[in-house]
């Protein structure tokens, strides 16, 4: 980078750290360090829940899932406007009424303390791990940029994010998010119109558009069927957005702790309720965008030379000489075959009806990827512990490569930023609820909430450190994006389901929903490892099994009472 995108970034990301210390002025109490004192209107909760889901990997790696799989990730938001009313209707008059902490408060007092413990050691163990990857995704921007070492670089961004997360509790991490989204959303519409004003002179946005389009990256609706029927194995369609979706929308925020411990700030019911509807409203034209700037990367690249791998860093650590001639030749036949496809892209769009013209596009874009498969395997060949899925650094690269000084200091300040938003009140979640839910119950009670607010310090301070162990083994898991989402759904299925046995199944006691709950984690899991069936499914078979067995139980019990009465 340039001296000019080295200051942007320092004085940006400094200025974030300086604004959260200013901002941590808070009650020296767990209802200031956790809740804000609950004071927050309801933009700075939107701000917050929009800050908390829009991680660096969403920024990083969705352009990259575009780029490679077209738009059709968007369904997987489809369910969330729906399940955002849900949550307002039933979740949220609850945790208001009785004042918690943590959204798993209620189920000791519904059920017992054994069901509250579980359930929050299932999202202990699940944003633990998902915190730690959120840190491994800026990682890889300045590893992959300076030739950093990762794992020294995992604890730099960790080191410097704890800083002002630990200091200055929630109120910091929601102030800084409104600074944060605010430059990241003007750093990405810039980046857009950039690659935009980059194409050829006469290629605009429409017709942008149109060939991406015609090479099916606009595949923003898809049904999930094929010559045989539906395919369950089938990750994106709008089935499996609008169901499996809806039920991990419904946990992730009616029963994460990250997400619940944002609205719960608000300094009423009615503004959580609002904060989260416009969320609602927001976040599927977001990502819909996000997911464009990943469109128009593909596009920018039909038009001019594109890499045949992305990621720098690992192709240049090739020290054999004959796999390194072998690449070379690979990447020589690429490179011929991306001119043919500029040729031919330039000479569609001033005559769009060459039917025959079309079809040789798409053959040989098919035949690019091809090329790219090959090179992909002949690096892994060579370097056997490569990372070759290189989703994450399409977007990273367009960056360096394409934008003026200055910008690209920018757009890497964006990604840091938006990391840090999302971790940042992740790690908060985490402390509250190691706090509230295991602390309080089986360890000696502090002296003082000051105490209580001192020992909460700690508990954040030691999950930062654990997120950055976890980032030190995050390489190797493909797109970002997906690893942290097929991650969620191994768990909020069933931490959905305790909570809608507890809203809605009120003859359901503790021990039927307990067990219940430990019979479908397994059955999650092992449908995760044994089967094929798309990871968004899994959210509503995890919630949907464990009513269906907790009622089973739960007449069994009653069955057999009655018969020795």
């Amino acid at each position: 980078m340039s001296t000019a995108d080295w200051i942007v970034l320092i004085v940006t990301l400094a200025g974030i750290i300086a604004y959260g210390l200013y901002r941590s002025n808070a009650s020296k109490n767990l209802d200031g360090y956790f809740l804000s004192d609950r004071t927050m209107p309801w933009y700075l909760v939107l701000l917050s829940i929009m800050g908390t889901q829009a991680s660096a990997i969403t920024f990083l790696s969705a352009p990259g899932q575009a780029f490679t799989d077209g738009m059709r990730f968007v369904q997987y938001y489809f369910g969330l406007p729906l399940a955002m009313i849900v949550i307002c209707v039933f979740f949220v008059p609850i945790f208001h009424k009785l004042q918690v902490y943590t959204a798993y408060e209620y189920l000791e007092q519904r059920f017992d303390k054994r069901t509250r413990t579980f359930t929050s050691l299932l999202f202990l163990l699940s944003r633990g791990l998902s915190t730690g990857i959120s840190i491994y995704a800026p990682s890889i921007i300045l590893s992959s940029l300076l030739g950093w070492n990762i794992y020294w670089t995992n604890i730099f961004m960790g080191g410097l994010l704890i800083i002002y997360t630990v200091t200055g509790g929630a109120k910091a991490v929601a102030y800084t998010q409104q600074l944060q989204l605010l430059i990241i959303f003007t750093g990405m519409f810039i980046a857009a119109y950039m690659m935009v004003h980059l194409l050829p002179e006469g290629v605009g946005f429409i017709d942008a558009l149109k060939v991406s389009g015609k090479m099916g990256r606009l595949n923003v609706i898809t049904t999930g069927t094929n010559g045989e029927g539906f395919d369950w194995t089938d990750r994106y369609n709008i089935w499996s957005g609008l169901i499996g979706g809806f039920f991990l929308a419904l946990s992730y925020f009616g029963a994460d702790q990250s997400q619940v411990g944002r609205y719960l700030t608000a300094k009423s019911e009615s503004e959580s309720k609002l904060g989260l509807l416009m969320n609602g409203l927001v976040k599927v034209p977001m990502q819909f965008f996000i997911l464009l700037v990943g469109v128009l990367v593909f596009t920018y690249y039909q038009f001019n030379p594109s890499p045949v791998f992305f990621n720098q860093a690992v192709s240049g650590t090739v020290a054999d000489s004959v796999a390194h001639r072998k690449l070379d030749e690979i990447e020589v036949r690429y490179q011929q075959k991306a001119g043919e496809q500029a040729k031919m892209v330039r000479a569609y769009v001033d005559q769009q009806t060459n039917t025959q013209l079309l079809d040789s596009l798409s053959a040989n874009q098919r035949s690019m990827e091809e090329t790219r498969t090959e090179y992909k395997s002949t690096l892994r060949s060579a370097v056997p512990a490569a990372d070759i899925n290189d989703t994450n650094y399409v977007f990273l690269r367009f960056v360096v490569d394409h934008l003026p000084k200055g910008l690209v200091g920018l757009l890497i300040a964006v990604i840091f930023l938006a990391a840090w938003g999302s971790i940042a009140a992740a790690l908060n979640s985490l402390a509250s609820s190691t706090m509230c839910d295991i602390h309080q119950q089986y360890a000696r009670p502090p002296d003082s909430p000051l105490e209580e607010y001192r020992l909460s310090k700690w508990y954040t301070f030691a999950w930062g450190i654990f997120c950055i162990v976890v980032a030190q083994f995050a390489n190797n898991m493909g797109s970002l994006i997906e690893a942290v989402n097929v991650l969620g759904s191994l768990f909020y299925g069933v931490i959905l389901g305790i909570f809608l046995v507890a809203f809605f199944l009120k003859k359901v006691g503790a021990g039927p929903v307990f067990w219940s709950a430990i019979i479908t984690e397994a059955i999650v899991i092992l449908l995760f490892w044994k089967s094929k069936i798309g990871f968004l499914w899994l959210n509503a078979i995890g919630a949907l099994v464990l009513v269906l067995i907790a009622l089973m139980i739960h007449a069994t019990l009653l069955f057999f009472r009655r018969s020795k009465a």
